[in-house]
């Protein structure tokens, strides 16, 4: 039996007059959908280093600070059908975080020269997120759940 690969995802939350998710689109890759900043763990990584890893690397912002693990989830990858265990966290950005930003993602790993679309919405989302990142938001809050197009 294959191991699963071990991930993070991050729901990191601007208090305004509304809680606000961060989110991000790549740049040219439409087709990749709308998704909160998530990857692998390191092997000799914790999991919250990963998930504070992940924030910067693929939205630039530093300034965030783990809350806590909200849930661990296990679903294969849609494509490849690889296992996955990925841990949800609730992730904190500062008040004064921009509203919008681009991003292009340094160093040498995978993602390396994408650029992301970076930006914070309104919870709860009218949409959902790609791969249904967005699962676990109710587990902060359930005012947080995801509506649907139809309520």
């Amino acid at each position: 039996m294959t191991r699963p690969r071990l991930r993070v995802a991050a729901y990191v939350i601007r208090q305004g007059a509304v809680p606000e998710l961060l989110l991000f689109d790549h740049i040219g890759m439409p087709a990749a959908g709308t998704q909160v900043p998530a990857g692998g763990v390191g092997p000799d990584e914790e999991l919250e280093q990963a998930v504070l890893r992940e924030v910067t690397e693929e939205t630039g912002l530093s300034a965030a600070t783990v809350v806590r693990k909200i849930a661990v989830e296990n679903k294969p990858h849609p494509e490849t059908g690889q296992p996955r265990r990925t841990a949800f966290f609730f992730v904190r950005a500062p008040a004064d975080t921009p509203d919008s930003w681009e991003h292009r993602v340094r160093g040498d790993g995978d993602d390396a020269g994408l650029a992301f679309a970076c930006r914070f919405l309104p919870l709860p989302l009218r949409q959902p997120l790609a791969d249904e990142q967005d699962a676990w938001l109710g587990h902060i809050d359930p005012l947080w759940t995801t509506r649907s197009a139809s309520g």
